[in-house]
């Protein structure tokens, strides 16, 4: 019979993600949209918004300060939500400065504005790094799967308020009003933060910042092996691959392709992000039936099936019905994706060192969206689309031959994943 109070306890913890997952996702659309369009309907240069992309390399260079964050905890309210609370506060306050600022193409204002822009980009990664340490250290085995799909509804869901909201308020009231209304959106998530589940203290906590630096890889190696590591950190570089190919030449598919801008903006926002939305609860759902490893198998092969819906587009030159066919299709198996690759990297972290650990994973995750998927345009034009988005689809093998050594169907978890019962210092 299942215990109302812990039922209860999990449900807090699976909504405090998701909330975490607001307070990720909205500073994050504000850096990049919001003020994007800030600087386009002011009349900025081109040349100097294209610029914008350079503030947000913090998101790739969080894992050279992750360490710092293990080492140095804030006690209060816990070890992970101390850092938690202060990136939250100080992205409120960086927010709500945006609307102070007058963009112009005086250099002092530029200045200013490039800097406020670089402060947002290193706060909210500092935040990314402590969430998703806290998310880590917080969700039980059972409960990564359904905490992996709430923290991405929380990002996707912040993203369309800010990126829809934002842009109306804009419209009606002016911008100032859009950055005071994000930064409200993270004063919102505070009150979350500080009642939020503790997570459990340490036994063996990080006592220097040379074991804060060295000890995530050490640990790693010793509780993977030197033979299991290369090839579950090639397993997290290739998982999502067929991903990054496809969104890298989506939208330039279509565009060459006769689809309307309408059609287009229609497909890649509501529509996708519905069927996103979408696919993250499904996953969420079957991930707790399924387990680890039976889940990324299961969707991995449900995204693949995406790709191929876009080969089948190109092929037989559908139209706008087998547009959000094949867009659903792809979007749906991307949410399922996302939510047992999550997973996936929560499993493969020590608390001890979950703020490093996790962002060295997703750094090298991130290769796979942008070395990876660089070619993608030169494969494209050399093979043409139907070739291409076939290319994409099997992308997918790579990841496949790697879980029938690491994750196998027959077994629960991945070799390798981080066991509490085997931790050694």
């Amino acid at each position: 019979m299942n215990n109302p109070k812990n039922n209860r306890a999990s449900s807090k913890r699976i909504f405090t993600v998701g909330m975490e997952g607001v307070a990720s996702g909205a500073p994050y659309m504000v850096g990049s949209k919001l003020l994007q369009g800030w600087l386009s309907a002011s009349n900025i240069p081109l040349p100097l918004i294209g610029l914008l992309p350079l503030a947000e390399l913090p998101y790739t260079l969080k894992m050279f300060w992750a360490p710092l964050l293990d080492r140095w905890p804030i006690a209060w309210p816990d070890r992970r939500r101390g850092w938690i609370l202060v990136a939250q506060l100080l992205l409120a306050l960086v927010i709500g400065s945006m609307a102070l600022l007058q963009p112009s193409t005086n250099p002092k204002a530029l200045t200013a504005i490039g800097l406020v822009a670089l402060s947002l980009a290193i706060c909210s990664a500092s935040q990314d790094i402590v969430v998703d340490a806290y998310r880590t250290d917080l969700l039980p085995e059972e409960e990564r799967g359904a905490g992996a799909a709430s923290a991405s509804l929380g990002y996707r869901a912040a993203g369309l308020v800010i990126s829809s909201g934002g842009f109306l308020l804009a419209g009606t009231y002016g911008w100032p009003a859009a950055f005071i209304a994000a930064a409200g959106i993270m004063l919102l998530v505070v009150p979350i933060t500080i009642t939020a589940p503790s997570v459990p203290p340490l036994s063996k906590p990080v006592t220097s910042l040379r074991q804060a630096i060295m000890g995530p890889a050490k640990e790693f190696l010793n509780r993977t092996g030197a033979n299991k590591a290369p090839i579950l950190l090639l397993l997290v570089l290739l998982y999502r691959w067929p991903d990054g190919l496809l969104n890298a030449m989506a939208i330039p598919f279509l565009s060459r392709n006769g689809f309307s801008e309408a059609t287009i903006g229609l497909v890649q926002g509501a529509w996708g992000i519905g069927a996103t939305i979408l696919g993250t609860i499904v996953g969420g759902i079957l991930f707790s039936y399924l387990g680890m490893n039976r889940s990324l198998w299961i969707f991995s092969a449900f995204g693949a099936v995406g790709n191929l819906s876009y080969w089948a587009l190109a092929q037989f030159q559908g139209g706008t019905f087998a547009l959000m066919l094949a867009a659903a299709l792809e979007n749906i198996g991307g949410g399922m994706v996302g939510a047992a690759f999550v997973a996936l990297l929560m499993s493969l972290c020590n608390p001890r060192y979950s703020a490093t650990q996790y962002a060295l994973l997703s750094g090298v995750y991130a290769l796979s969206r942008s070395l990876l998927s660089a070619p993608a345009g030169l494969v494209a034009e050399r093979l043409g689309w139907s070739a291409f988005f076939l290319f994409s689809a099997a992308a997918a093998i790579p990841a496949f031959i790697l879980l029938a050594y690491v994750a196998p169907w027959q077994e629960r978890e991945a070799r390798g994943a981080f066991d509490p019962t085997k931790d050694q210092i």
